[in-house]
């Protein structure tokens, strides 16, 4: 009897932050997972815990077309940043403009190519400490800071380009493994391993639209991702996963 097909995720920034500990948990669930990365030495990280790496700019629209289209995912996630090593260096224009060009044109890209390989759901990172001052805890249908077009960019092109299923992940601060932060800052915040899997499990359960992402505060509320998705903010993944990969 033929072996059953896994479900291909295509992982848009396998390498980065929640990336690395998305592909793990994505692998144990039963998915094949084609993660894109501009550095062959972060391919070689993925290809070794289980991944196929694809090395890829985002930003050139007709390569992200011809490998997804290589590919052919039922799911495609957008879990791209371009994060400076230091959170203070986040604050100057490069960093704000380099990030802004993933939100913007990146997505876009993918987007787009997701439509032409007849990609069924996307899933994308978005950020849910940027609401417009008014009544706390903020919801979903509150609206974002003005200022902040590259985000409410990023969120129409995945929640309105139909008949793409568009799932936007508004995460709070991270902190944890391969962040700026070992413990939880700000007014709103999340283990990158509990981001990690409000994505996966956001692939089967979340109906489109937005979801803010973070542990309990009186600046978000994330009751949404937990009675929709059976999100908890306390999730961390076993080692036992991470172990399993990294012998693939």
């Amino acid at each position: 009897m033929a072996a059953e097909r896994k479900p291909k995720v295509f992982l848009v920034g396998a390498a980065g932050v929640i990336g690395r500990r998305l592909t793990p948990l994505l692998l144990d669930a039963g998915y094949a997972v084609y993660g894109t990365t501009r550095d062959a030495d972060r391919a070689m990280q993925l290809e070794r815990s289980g991944a196929h790496a694809i090395i890829v700019d985002v930003f050139e629209a007709a390569a992200i077309r011809d490998r997804m289209e290589s590919v052919r995912p039922e799911i495609v996630m957008q879990q791209l940043t371009d994060l400076p090593k230091r959170p203070e260096e986040s604050r100057s224009e490069e960093a704000q403009a380099r990030n802004a060009r993933i939100r913007e044109e990146g997505t876009r890209n993918i987007v787009e190519a997701a439509l032409w390989c007849s990609v069924c759901r996307m899933i994308a990172q978005s950020i849910g400490f940027v609401y417009a001052p008014g009544r706390e805890p903020h919801f979903e249908n509150d609206p974002l800071a003005p200022e902040r077009t590259s985000v409410m960019m990023l969120e129409r092109l995945v929640t309105q380009s139909p008949p793409l299923e568009g799932i936007v992940l508004r995460y709070g601060l991270f902190y944890g493994p391969g962040t700026w932060y070992e413990g939880p800052h700000g007014p709103f915040t999340v283990h990158v391993d509990a981001a990690a899997h409000a994505a996966l499990l956001a692939i089967a359960r979340a109906a489109p639209g937005t979801y803010n992402v973070g542990e309990p505060s009186g600046y978000a509320s994330s009751a949404k991702a937990q009675e929709r998705l059976g999100w908890s903010p306390d999730f961390r993944i076993e080692e036992r996963i991470i172990r399993r990969a990294l012998r693939r």
